[in-house]
């Protein structure tokens, strides 16, 4: 039988990927809009991958100039409370991907870098200019 729990902590690692996915697809996606405009890539030309990939920088710099906490982080820690566990004293997978998503700094250093992003995310339009349709 599955303890409860067991449960939430699988629901909070779930999580945690998920927000690793998400950085993921803003990170690589602007990685891959530039080096799709040298090697004529055309599907990073695609505008709904690009209106989706700016709305997520756009979302990340939002939070940041509000001073809010992504809802990602609330709910993997919420759930990992309920569960009673140490934050981010679980598995292998756990481990690595916190080390990877989260890091100390200021709140105004995480601004400032979500912002520069975004404005690249935002540049990205005019170097590499969204096409109509792709066939």
């Amino acid at each position: 039988m599955i303890s409860e729990e067991w449960l939430l902590l699988l629901l909070a690692d779930a999580i945690l990927i998920l927000h690793v996915l998400f950085v993921a697809f803003v990170v690589f996606g602007l990685l891959a809009i530039y080096a799709g405009y040298f090697l004529a890539w055309q599907w990073v030309r695609h505008r709904v991958f690009r209106i989706v990939h700016l709305c997520a920088i756009g979302y990340v710099v939002g939070q940041a100039w509000l001073g809010m906490i992504c809802p990602l982080t609330t709910w993997e820690m919420a759930l990992r409370a309920e569960a009673g566990a140490a934050t981010y004293a679980g598995s292998f997978i756990q481990h690595w991907l916190h080390s990877l998503l989260y890091y100390s700094a200021p709140d105004w250093v995480f601004g400032i870098v979500y912002s520069v992003f975004g404005g690249l995310v935002l540049t990205s339009w005019w170097v590499v200019k969204p096409g109509k349709r792709i066939h």
